[in-house]
Parts: C-alpha cells; structure tokens; sequence
C-alpha cells in the first residue's frame, strides 16, 4: 500500500502524521495535496526513516545532497563521512549516485546509517553491472533493468530517478535542433546510447507499468529524470527538453492512477530570465506534481562558485513554486566532491530553500528571521549564534576575531550603530 491509497480513502497514515506535525500543519492538508499528487513522501515501507519529509505544495522547500562514489574515488568510509555531513548541515534528503566500487555495499551501509530518505538513480548501478559481467555497459536487457529494480527496492531505497523520458519522440526533438552541449545528464546519456546501439526504446518508458509494479509494491516515490536537461544556459528551454517534459507530464498522470508517489525533475542550467517559465510550464504540464530542481545554474561561467550560483537559481525557482532542490557543490564541473565541498553545497542550497520560504510566506521561516533580528538587536551573541543557518561556522568566526568591548563585533567596534542608538534613546 503506498500513501496515496489511504489518501484517496481519507485515513491518516502515522506516516502522514511525522510529517504534518514538522511542518506545522493539518493532517487534513497533508492528505489532500497527496491524494491530489501535489506532495509526496519518499519513504520505502520496507524502511523506518527517523526523519522523514513531505515535499510539494505548501510545505517547505526541501534539500537533497548528492553521494556517491565515482570511477576514480570510490571509498566508503568517505562516502559515510559525507552522509553525516550532509545530514548535520541539514540535508532533507540524500542521493547515493554510486559507480565505482562495490556499489552494493555502499548502498547498503548508506541506507543502514541514513536519517533521512535515500534516493539513487538505478541506470547507473545497470550500466556498472553489465560492463562488470558482460564486458560492456550498454550490455544489458530489460530483465537486467527490472531485476536491478526489484533488488534496490528491497533493499529499502525510498525514491528512485528513472529517465523514462528519454524517448525515440524527445530524441527525435533534441536532434531538430542545433544544440551547443548535447546530453550532459549520465543517465539520460547512457540510456541514449542503449537505444542507438539496439535501435530500442527506452525500457524504463516501454515496460513503465513494470516499473509502476515495483513502486507501487515498495511506496518507491518515481522521480521521473530530465535526462535531457540543458547543460548550457545556451541550451534552456528547448525542444528536446520541452519534449520530454510533455512526456514526463503522461508518465506522472499513469503513476497517479496506479497510486505511485511522482515528482518531476528538472534542470539544469537555466538563465535568470527563463527559471519562472520553467517552473510555471512543469506546474502546468504535469498537472501540480513536485518539482525537483538541479540549482538551477543561471551562468555556466562559475566553475569554482557552482554553488553559490545555484543557490541564487534556486532561490528563484523555489520563490515560482519549485519544490525540492539538489544541492550544488563548489567542485561541479570540476572533481569528484570531497567532504568540506559537500557541507558548503548543503548549507548554500539551505539559503536559497530559506529565502524562498520567506518569500512564499510561511510563518514558520518568518519567525526564524525576526528571532535572529531580535537577538541581533539584544546583541546576544549566543542566541544569535544559536539560531543562525550554520551555527558551527558562526561560532568559528566569532570567536577567531574577538572584539575589545565583548557586546559589540570586530566590524563596528565602538561605533556599533545597534549600540549608538540604544544610548541615543535612553538620552
């Protein structure tokens, strides 16, 4: 049974309950947007999430981190060191991306130790298997394809990104075009050239009601990959992925019907011009399903500052009504991530989720900013320290710089204009 059958018959799940109760809200509420296919909550029933989260309509912007080992770098106990990481920093939920290594096992100890919901993206895992077994990557079937499914189902993974979009149809769309970077997305890349070699279609879009098989049995949440997001701003809102957001809108109603939990994902690299069309047009076309946003990047000229350019896409895309953001780490277009890059993506990410809560009105985001004020105001130091997004950090600064009058700060020093008209008014 996944949530939306108890929602559709109007019974609150405990499930239902955790998460109305963190986001100040009704039950009520809660199970009306998911029986509407407006929120979802990415939760395996084969797994106990300490902390799971609601992502859609009306709740707070959710962050996702990305994990996971690469060809080059593929250590576990890093990998762990980057969960809890990004879990302390704040991290809604978390990816595990994994392709070199014994990627099982890694899955495995990432679900063992994970407070919040895992996600991975299967492709990978299919492709790494068949060149392991068979010699090469694209040497895989469709019972390959299912079998890998069914296995990380089992093992509690709680949403999936399947790029069920890329189809001979988008394909055909992305190549009426002259297109300056191509596919840029590794899963959307890898299902491309299956589909070439074998002149197939993509099986995660052939057999989808297998795929809705496995989701509905697990309450997997599908989120339905853009595997042809635009790797350049150059590239934003073109054919070939305007074509597959149509067809992503036709996958999440057929979810909808079998009682799958869906969301839609989407790009990429977007400029600043364009990122409200896009959230407007996926709202539009796939009828109110969440939206989960890369960033997006609003420049490709950052490299080095990826994050910090994310951030300020996502800060637009989640104030248009974007749902759930993955985080961009500073490394992207450039490394494998390390530990220090997966903290400042997260906490980077966070603020721009924040901002736009603020901007969307909830109360709980507003209070949290006319706290810290108030403290700011006191020039209380520890509440400031205290309620601030990324207290670890803002203890260290405080306390590498200390002033000579201990209520002010190293900035203003004795001319702390806070300070200055407190004595202005007691004169």
């Amino acid at each position: 049974m996944t949530q939306i059958e108890p929602a559709r018959n109007k019974t609150v799940t405990p499930l239902m309950r955790r998460v109305a109760a963190k986001e100040n809200l009704s039950p009520a509420f809660l199970l009306q947007r998911i029986r509407e296919g407006k929120i979802v909550i990415p939760c395996n029933k084969g797994r106990f999430i300490k902390n799971p989260c609601g992502i859609g309509y009306g709740l707070s912007v959710k962050i996702n981190a990305n994990l996971g080992t690469s060809t080059d770098r593929h250590s576990l106990k890093e990998e762990l060191k980057k969960l809890k990481v990004a879990v302390d920093a704040g991290a809604d939920t978390v990816m595990d991306l994994s392709v070199g290594g014994d990627i099982k096992r890694i899955r495995r100890a990432i679900l063992k130790h994970s407070a919040v919901p895992v996600g991975t993206v299967p492709i990978y895992e299919i492709a790494v298997n068949a060149q392991e077994d068979k010699g090469g990557f694209l040497k895989f079937t469709v019972e390959d394809v299912l079998a890998a499914l069914r296995e990380q189902a089992k093992d509690g993974v709680d949403f999936f990104t399947v790029h069920a979009g890329v189809t001979r149809k988008s394909l055909a769309a992305l190549r009426s075009q002259e297109r300056l970077l191509g596919i840029v997305s590794r899963g959307g890349a890898i299902l491309a050239r299956w589909m070439n070699e074998y002149k197939k279609e993509n099986p995660f879009y052939e057999y989808f009601d297998e795929v809705l098989d496995i989701a509905r049995e697990y309450d997997i949440t599908l989120s339905l990959g853009d595997g042809l997001r635009p790797g350049s701003i150059l590239d934003a809102t073109d054919r070939g992925q305007l074509a597959e957001l149509h067809i992503l809108g036709e996958l999440a109603s057929r979810a909808r019907k079998r009682d799958v939990q869906v969301m839609i994902e989407g790009p990429g690299h977007v400029p600043l011009h364009q990122i409200r069309q896009n959230i407007l047009l996926e709202k539009k076309i796939c009828r109110g399903a969440p939206f989960y946003v890369l960033g997006p990047l609003v420049t490709d000229v950052a490299a080095g500052y990826d994050h910090i350019n994310a951030a300020i896409g996502g800060a637009l895309a989640a104030s248009f009504g974007a749902d759930f953001i993955c985080y961009v780490t500073a490394s992207e277009h450039l490394r494998h991530p390390g530990i220090e890059d997966v903290r400042e993506g997260v906490i980077a990410a966070r603020i721009s989720a924040h901002a736009a809560d603020i901007a969307k009105g909830l109360k709980k985001a507003v209070k949290w900013d006319r706290d810290i004020s108030l403290a700011r105001k006191k020039r209380d130091w520890k509440k400031q320290i205290r309620l601030s997004l990324d207290p670890v950090r803002a203890k260290a600064m405080r306390d590498s710089f200390r002033p000579a009058l201990k209520d002010v700060c190293t900035m203003c020093g004795r001319y702390c204009s806070i300070k200055l008209m407190e004595e202005c008014v007691r004169a």
